[in-house]
């Protein structure tokens, strides 16, 4: 099954759901009303016969006069009761006391009954809703979605028919969405012919077609991807963080190390961004809250050195997993991709396979400045991955879309939120749903 039928049958799921809902709803309130008794003319005079408790209950009852007031209210309730008994008489034959206390019995039956069902159906929207909560990715991709779904709808607010104004409009939208030049001019020629073979004349279909051969030339460019981490076979697994400073690597690394020690592995850090203020001691800062130790030198000391007694811990104490923190300088482009080729070096002469991935941090509210960053660095060092923060707080999300088509490097972390565990494994069905999610109309 294709990215994009996951992605119908994910929508159609929803409103399934969210029309069962609604029936429920529905359902309840008529409930409601029904057990609701309609008032006789007698019962309102009987009730307009009984004094207001609760007026009374606010006013000020001065000292000594409670016993009469108590007395005048019990000589109305007497008549009111009287007054009540002889009406229902003379409508009404008297009833036997054992059929009456039958009926008294059916009657606390029936409406603990209604109780019991009144608080089930007050109780399952709440279970619904603890059962089905909105995915990381639906609420991460809230913000892109919104702009991209806003793009679409100016773009098609003045729509009369697709020609090659439409589709020189269309490649702007969807640059302007950081989904990438070569993606946006790729769409809009396939576009062409596309809208033609599926006769798309409404704005909704229109719209289908688009987003069908986003996804469609998504899931193409990414047949080969790995998007899981790759483990050693043997010892410790060696990651490599890389990125320009002010991305969120550390961060990042901090809430890695989280997850993973969650899942029972045994982590290790290494502070090799020794020349940053305050790097060293952020990352020793998660490493408390993690419970992970930390292997640090002094502040402007040899990041590979500190890569090398790492390492050699990592063996030594046989860890699952190392994660290595390093330098961001771009301004000093040569001398930081000889720094990072050195730590790679010694990390490669002491276990031969590693390091097993070399992951990209790219913060994605820089947009196209992030795909700019991402070539950088593919050519001067073996990038295996991308780990995109700050994804919740951009409008930018297409930039997942351009990495995947210019790049070919696979989106393996994605920053959903600012908890620790907002840090997600890249899943890309949930990620096409949570992008455009309400914007395609699925057929029943």
């Amino acid at each position: 099954m294709g990215l994009f039928d996951i992605f119908k049958r994910k929508s159609r799921k929803t409103d399934e759901q969210s029309e069962q809902k609604e029936e429920n709803s529905s359902a309840a309130e008529i409930k409601s009303e029904s057990a609701v008794q309609p008032t006789t003319g007698e019962d309102r005079t009987a009730a307009e016969a009984v004094p207001d408790n609760t007026s009374s209950n606010s006013k000020t009852i001065e000292p000594g006069k409670e016993e009469s007031i108590e007395s005048e209210n019990s000589t109305e309730d007497v008549e009111t009761t009287e007054t009540a008994e002889s009406s229902a008489s003379s409508i009404e034959e008297p009833v036997p006391d054992e059929l009456q206390q039958e009926d008294t019995v059916e009657q606390s039956e029936s409406s603990e009954s209604n109780a019991d069902n009144d608080s089930e159906t007050s109780d399952s929207p709440i279970q619904d809703e603890e059962e089905k909560q909105d995915s990381k990715y639906e609420k991460g991709l809230e913000k892109t979605r919104t702009g991209f779904g806003a793009r679409l709808n100016a773009l098609l607010a003045n729509f009369r028919h697709v020609d090659e104004e439409f589709f020189e409009n269309l490649e702007e939208a969807l640059i302007e969405s950081d989904v990438g030049f070569e993606m946006a001019v790729s769409i809009s020629d396939q576009l062409r012919e596309e809208v033609k073979l599926q006769n798309a004349k409404s704005k909704q279909d229109v719209t289908n077609v688009i987003i069908e051969k986003m996804v469609d030339l998504y899931e193409q460019q990414g047949k080969d991807e790995h998007t899981e981490i790759n483990f050693a076979k043997s010892g410790p697994t060696i990651i490599l963080f890389v990125g320009v400073n002010g991305v969120g690597k550390t961060t990042t690394i901090g809430k890695m190390a989280a997850m993973y020690q969650k899942q029972g592995k045994k982590v290790l850090l290494a502070a090799a961004d020794t020349f940053r203020a305050g790097a060293i001691q952020q990352l020793q800062v998660w490493g408390k809250r993690d419970n992970v130790p930390v292997v640090a030198g002094p502040e402007k000391s040899d990041p590979a050195a500190v890569v090398f007694d790492a390492v050699s811990k990592a063996k030594k104490e046989n860890y699952d997993v190392l994660f290595v923190d390093t330098a961001g300088r771009l301004q000093n482009k040569v001398n930081l991709m000889n720094e990072l080729e050195k730590m790679k070096r010694i990390i490669s002469r002491e276990i031969p396979d590693a390091p097993h991935e070399v992951l990209l941090v790219l913060d994605s509210t820089t947009g196209q400045n992030a795909l700019s960053q991402a070539k950088l660095f593919k050519e001067s060092t073996d990038v295996t991955g991308i780990v995109l923060t700050k994804l919740d707080g951009t409008a930018r999300g297409g930039i997942v879309l351009a990495i995947r088509n210019e790049l070919h490097l696979p989106v393996k972390y994605v920053g959903l939120g600012e908890q620790v565990d907002d840090l997600q494994a890249f899943d890309a069905s949930e990620f096409v749903y949570g992008l455009f999610k309400g914007l395609v109309e699925p057929t029943k």
